[in-house]
């Protein structure tokens, strides 16, 4: 996906924050999961990743954070319900940091 395109239903905007350093820091977003909002904070090209992600499944980014959700909260109900120590991670902002990497970098 060409950088700064947009895929249907997105409606983050794409101007990162500075942070010091020069780099940039975490982007906060509010997206719209099983019809409650919530805010999700990630750096730029997590965000961009996502973006790239979601167009290629055909589906809007909420959609695809939700399904992320969905298997994050699946498997932290399984690894409790075995009695396992927890794998997955905790929190959704996490959840999709992980699954971004498993897609593109593994």
């Amino acid at each position: 996906m060409p950088a700064g395109s947009r895929v249907p239903g997105d409606t983050m905007g794409s101007a990162p924050s500075a942070s010091p350093g020069g780099g940039t820091g975490p982007v906060k977003h509010s997206i719209t999961i099983a019809g409650h909002e919530t805010s999700i904070s990630l750096e730029p090209v997590f965000w961009e990743a996502l973006r790239r992600a979601a167009g290629e499944e055909g589906v809007a980014v909420n959609a695809l954070v939700a399904r992320v959700d969905e298997e994050r909260l699946a498997s932290l109900a399984r690894a409790s319900g075995e009695g396992r120590k927890v794998q997955a991670p905790a929190n959704l902002a996490s959840a999709l940091r992980t699954w971004l990497w498993k897609r593109y970098c593994e």
